[in-house]
């Protein structure tokens, strides 16, 4: 039952009150906000910085960043960039674009430049870019080695014959060592891509190497370079092709572009790699001047976008603040920074002239725009959970937990700041706190509809707020924090926590429609993916699911984690139990330990401190039986089974859907006493908090509409066919 102000609430659900349609749409920029933006202390991240012949209208600067649509879906990759200049950064960049097809990057789909006929894909971003009045950027690519060229079939380019460092990482192929011809092809690939990016209209051209990713890079390593020739050897031959493309890209095309340089200072590695101490420096020195600007960062990928359990804002400038006292062209860097005091104070500090960033401008492309008009405490912060980062690895579109409409710019037509204005004076109960529900609720309320929200506890954000109180996910908290911010400026909203709602609740409300959001629990039985039935001799044994932890019920002594879930919950728990002073067994019958994390770019972090943690850790075991204290597994390695001993098992294998009351209230809407239902995130289908987010803005916007059955969003389609967009028939 909804506790206290009962009447309240039935007021609302009455329509006591009504409130305006200029309610739906972007929120009003309110009094005090306004006032702060006459004297805007971040007024220094709005100023332009030259960069060669080309200006940058702010410090706000969108690096290269994949995106799971590359050269396959240019239609939806420019509407999400053209969202990016719209929301106020200075300058968007594309991913890496592939400049021949000896750098064939498949299967993973990023830009593409090998021809001219290339052009029009990458034309179509340009443009969205330059109406904002933003610069458009390219980051210009051959990938040496990284490239396995599984489309092209050409043999791979690297210093020396190696195997293919790319795709899975354990290709069965190997590169060939680069002639003298290669060089001078690949510098002839790179000036023709830089003059097809100049009159395709890009404003800055990139030299890359960084991530390890490059040919550049690639050859700056002294793990695989090992020539003998004017391109290896010394630090200034293994830098000879990095100098070469600089200085040929500036004498085609800088006349009109600016030209970036990204470069990797630091691999993280010691003495076998590039160190900011040591030749990543003296790189930095030895061409200095040569470029426009500097684009700097660390090694690999993983270390350049390691998530928040790991780093934390600002964690590059140990190794690239030395980058600004070397040189005196404008540098940009990254750091994940979210916050408006962290970007000033980088500059301020002469740390960065610009301030980089892919995943918060992918958690909230109107980052500037809302520094700009003093509304920073609407940021929308992002969580640093990569989940932006996985989708390239799944080869499908971009997507964020705290951006829902991130990648659906195109397809579904949606825009991070407006949504369609209400069709009725429609009113919608929502039943369920979690991440599903309040960012359905937000995003109804933002349409204008009359919200009430109950939540059955009396704490907001449901799986979000417990998991947000282990180890190193503090940050997930703010997709529950920026909705309740949202949801308390808006007046059409009532919430209404430690608020439990049956069929009589409401049935007596009267609400026309429900919108179900209950979330779900994890089984206590077992049975999971490679589990159908329950665990022989799981009632017997002392069993905890990952809610007990949650809830702050911890086993003690010898404790048995079984992971068939396989993402970051079961690492974190471990670490969790760890710190409380159990003795930890890990298991999984996954290849590997957290193996979803690797999607995430954490996985070897994660195994690197559960060791630390002295956590035992056992892959591609399935559990067969439990009993008081022992557990018996399937081997796959020992190909036998195995035993072993502990105090409690922590099971972490499916879940239940919370749909108990979904299910009930069904028969109300077959004899009319509900208009519409509708059951949510993990209440329909339990999966991640990014997937819950979308599911609830998803729900607010089809509200209202009636469903078809057909895809209930654009498909790119080439060449033309039905319903081809103008740039698939040209």
């Amino acid at each position: 039952m909804l506790s206290g102000a009962r009447s309240l609430v039935h007021d609302a659900l009455a329509g006591g009150r009504r409130w305006p349609a200029s309610a739906a749409g972007s929120l009003p920029l309110g009094r005090s906000s306004r006032l702060r933006a006459m004297s805007n202390p971040f007024a220094i991240l709005l100023e332009p910085v030259r960069i060669g012949p080309v200006t940058s209208p702010n410090r706000f600067y969108q690096v290269p960043h994949c995106n799971g649509m590359g050269w396959r879906m240019p239609e939806a990759l420019a509407a999400m960039r053209g969202v990016k200049a719209e929301g106020g950064w200075g300058v968007v960049c594309t991913e890496e674009v592939e400049i021949h097809h000896t750098s064939d990057l498949s299967p993973y789909f990023e830009g593409r430049l090998w021809e001219r006929e290339d052009s029009p894909a990458l034309a179509r971003m340009v443009e969205a870019v330059h109406a904002h009045g933003s610069l458009a950027a390219i980051e210009l690519v051959h990938s040496g080695a990284n490239a396995v060229n599984l489309y092209s079939r050409a043999a791979s380019l690297a210093p020396r014959s190696m195997s293919v460092l790319g795709g899975s990482g354990y290709e069965p192929t190997q590169a060939r060592a680069m002639t003298k011809q290669d060089f001078r092809d690949v510098r002839r690939w790179h000036r023709a891509a830089a003059l097809r990016a100049r009159d395709i209209g890009f404003d800055i051209v990139y030299c890359y190497a960084g991530h390890m990713l490059t040919l550049p890079m690639q050859l700056l390593s002294r793990r695989f370079n090992d020539r003998h020739d004017e391109y290896g050897g010394s630090l200034e031959n293994r830098a000879r092709l990095l100098r070469e493309l600089i200085e040929e890209t500036r004498e085609a095309v800088g006349a009109r572009c600016g030209i970036a340089v990204r470069l990797a200072v630091d691999e993280l590695i010691g003495q076998d790699g590039l160190t900011s101490a040591g030749e990543g420096r003296d790189v930095v020195e030895m061409l200095a001047e040569l470029p426009d600007l500097w684009d700097v960062n660390i090694s690999g990928w993983s270390n350049d976008s390691a998530t928040s359990r790991f780093t934390k804002e600002g964690y590059q400038e140990q190794y690239c603040g030395f980058v600004k006292s070397v040189t005196s062209k404008p540098v940009v860097g990254v750091g994940r920074y979210t916050t408006p005091d962290a970007m000033v104070s980088a500059v301020r500090r002469g740390v960065l002239d610009l301030i980089g960033a892919a995943r918060p401008s992918i958690a909230d492309p109107f980052l500037p725009a809302k520094i700009r008009d003093g509304r920073w405490d609407e940021i929308r912060e992002c969580i640093g959970c990569n989940i932006c980062v996985s989708a390239d690895f799944k080869l499908v579109p971009i997507r964020c937990t705290q951006n829902p409409t991130m990648g659906e710019e195109w397809r579904r037509g949606w825009h991070p700041e407006r949504i369609a204005a209400r069709s009725s004076d429609e009113q919608v109960l929502v039943i369920g706190g979690g991440p599903a529900g309040l960012e359905c609720a937000r995003a109804l309320g933002q349409r204008g509809y009359q919200v009430v929200l109950a939540e059955r506890r009396d704490e907001w954000g449901g799986r979000v707020a417990r998991e947000a109180r282990l180890p190193g996910l503090t940050e997930y908290r703010r997709v529950v924090d920026w909705r309740l911010d949202r949801l308390r400026a808006l007046p059409n909203v009532a919430l209404y926590p430690g608020s439990e709602v049956s069929v009589d609740d409401v049935l007596e409300f009267g609400a026309p429609h429900v919108i179900v959001a209950t979330g779900c629990t994890w089984r206590r039985d077992g049975i999971g993916r490679n589990q159908w039935r329950p665990i022989p001799g799981v009632e017997r044994a002392a069993v905890f699911t990952p809610d007990d932890i949650l809830d702050g019920r911890l086993p003690t002594g010898r404790v048995l984690i079984y992971d068939n879930d396989g993402f970051y919950l079961g690492g974190v728990i471990a670490e969790r139990l760890a710190h409380a002073g159990c003795t930890v067994t890990l298991v999984t019958p996954a290849p590997l330990i957290s193996y979803w994390t690797q999607y995430t770019l954490e996985q070897a972090r994660v195994q690197e401190r559960l060791r630390g943690l002295g956590v035992r850790m056992h892959t591609q075991r399935t559990l067969l039986a439990l009993d008081v204290g022992s557990a018996r597994f399937a081997d796959a390695l020992r190909i036998e089974e195995v035993e072993d001993e502990h105090d409690a098992v922590v099971l972490l294998t499916d879940r239940m859907p919370s749909d108990a009351l979904y299910t009930s209230l069904c028969p109300l809407v077959e004899d009319g006493r509900l208009t519409t239902l509708r059951c949510i995130g993990d209440a329909e289908a339990p999966g991640i908090i990014a997937q819950a987010v979308f599911a609830g803005h998803l729900a607010a916007r089809e509200f209202g509409t009636v469903p078809t059955g057909d895809t209930p969003f654009r498909v790119e389609r080439w060449p033309g066919g039905v319903g081809a967009t103008p740039f698939e028939s040209r």
